[in-house]
C-alpha cells in the first residue's frame, strides 16, 4: 500500500513557472471539450457494439455511428469560430507560405488536429455507411453501404472507434502539455476527459434509444455509463490529492463548487444511486439518469478550463 500512496505525488508534475497571461479562453472552448468527447465516446460505443455485440445492439451501434461526425462537426466549428482570427484556421494544417502540411509529431496540439482530422475523416466515412442502409436513402448511392458493411466496414468501424478514443482524451492532454496552473500540474487530465467522454457518450445513447433499444443493449450502455463514472470520480479525487495546494489555489472559487456539486454530485452520485435504485423514479430513471451524467461532463469541463482562467 505504501508504493501505491508513493505513486500519488508522481501524478502530479508542479511546473517551475506559470505563464502570467492566461490563454483567455470562455465557455466556448469548454463546449468544445464537451461535444468532441462526446463525439470520440459515441463512435468508441458504436464500434465496440458493432463489433463485439449481439444483433440485438446493432440499433444503439448506429446511433453511436451516427452521432460521432454530427458532433465532431459541430465541436470544429465551435472551435474556428471562437479563434480571433477564424479565417486563419488551416494554418494548423498547411504552412502558410509553402503550403505544405503542418505536421509536428513533438507537439501535442499539431499532432491532435491531424488525428482529430482522420477521425472527422473516418467517422464521416462510416456515418455515410450507415446512412446508405435508411430505406430513403437514394437508390444511386447505396453502394456506400460498403463502408460500414463487410471487410471495409469493419476496418473503418475499428478505426472509428480507436481515432474516437484518442478524441475523447485529447483535450485533456493537450492542456496537460501547458504550463498554466491546474492544467500543466497534471498528467492525469487526458485519462479523465477519456472517461467523461465515454460516460457521457453511453449516457446519450440511452437517452435516445431508452425506449427502443433491447433491454441487454440498455443494461450494457448502464453498466458503461456506471462504471466509466465510478473511475472518472477516481481519477478526479485522486488528481486533486496530487495537485494539493495548486487544486485549493485554483478551484477555490464558482467553479470549486460547480466541479463538486454539478460533476462529483449531480453527475456522478445521483446517476449511480438511480442505477442502483432503478424503480425510484419509475419509467423516468433511465432519462433522468443519462441527463444528469451528461451534465455532469460538461460542468467538469467548465470547471477545469475556468478555474485555471481565473488564477
Amino acid at each position: 500500500m505504501s508504493n501505491l500512496l508513493d505513486l500519488v505525488p508522481a501524478l502530479a508534475a508542479p511546473s517551475d513557472t506559470f505563464f502570467t497571461r492566461s490563454p483567455d479562453w470562455s465557455w466556448p472552448i469548454a463546449l468544445y471539450f464537451f461535444v468532441g468527447g462526446l463525439a470520440g465516446g459515441a463512435a468508441f460505443i458504436g464500434a465496440f457494439l458493432d463489433l463485439f455485440g449481439e444483433p440485438a445492439d446493432k440499433p444503439a451501434a448506429r446511433i453511436g455511428h451516427l452521432l460521432a461526425a454530427p458532433l465532431i462537426t459541430i465541436g470544429g466549428i465551435i472551435l474556428i469560430v471562437d479563434l480571433k482570427r477564424p479565417e486563419r484556421f488551416w494554418h494548423m494544417i498547411l504552412e502558410s507560405e509553402t503550403y505544405r502540411p503542418m505536421f509536428k509529431w513533438y507537439s501535442a496540439m499539431s499532432f491532435g488536429v491531424w488525428v482529430v482530422g482522420a477521425f472527422s475523416l473516418v467517422s464521416g466515412l462510416v456515418f455515410l455507411g450507415v446512412l446508405a442502409d435508411h430505406p430513403r436513402f437514394p437508390d444511386g448511392l447505396r453502394s456506400l453501404r460498403a463502408l460500414h458493411e463487410g471487410a471495409l466496414g469493419r476496418v473503418l468501424t475499428a478505426l472509428s472507434g480507436l481515432l474516437g478514443l484518442f478524441t475523447a482524451g485529447y483535450t485533456g492532454v493537450l492542456i496537460s502539455d501547458t504550463n498554466r496552473p491546474l492544467w500543466g500540474d497534471t498528467t492525469l487530465l487526458g485519462i479523465l476527459f477519456l472517461v467523461s467522454g465515454v460516460s457521457a457518450a453511453a449516457a446519450l445513447i440511452t437517452l435516445l434509444a431508452w425506449r427502443r433499444a433491447h433491454p441487454g443493449t440498455l443494461r450494457w450502455l448502464g453498466f458503461m455509463d456506471s462504471y466509466g463514472s465510478i473511475l472518472e470520480l477516481a481519477v478526479l479525487v485522486v488528481m486533486l490529492i496530487a495537485l494539493g495546494s495548486v487544486a485549493t489555489e485554483a478551484l477555490d472559487n464558482v467553479w470549486g463548487i460547480v466541479l463538486i456539486v454539478g460533476t462529483v454530485i449531480a453527475g456522478i452520485l445521483l446517476p449511480l444511486a438511480l442505477h442502483w435504485r432503478p424503480r425510484v423514479l419509475g419509467s423516468l430513471t433511465i432519462p433522468s439518469a443519462a441527463l444528469l451524467v451528461l451534465a455532469g461532463s460538461l460542468c467538469l469541463r467548465l470547471a477545469i478550463v475556468m478555474a485555471s482562467e481565473r488564477v
